[in-house]
């Protein structure tokens, strides 16, 4: 016979802070601008989505520099 019991539930932490773009990027300042819009609209997908893109703008550049 088969069980018919469900998973755990996934357990998920804490939400990462909000990153800080960088003052003399306009990239940067151009996403903190549509996470801001995208807040306010409570559309937590996009604001998450800005986050991503601010936290690993400048990584992203660094890695190609060490390469």
């Amino acid at each position: 016979m088969r069980s018919t019991t469900m998973d755990d539930a996934p357990r998920l932490g804490l939400p990462l802070e909000w990153p800080e773009p960088q003052a003399n990027c306009g990239v940067c300042q151009a996403l903190a601008r549509q996470r801001a819009e995208a807040a306010v609209r409570n559309d937590q997908s996009r604001v998450s989505d800005c986050n991503v893109e601010i936290r690993n703008h400048h990584a992203a550049r660094q890695r190609r520099r060490r390469q």
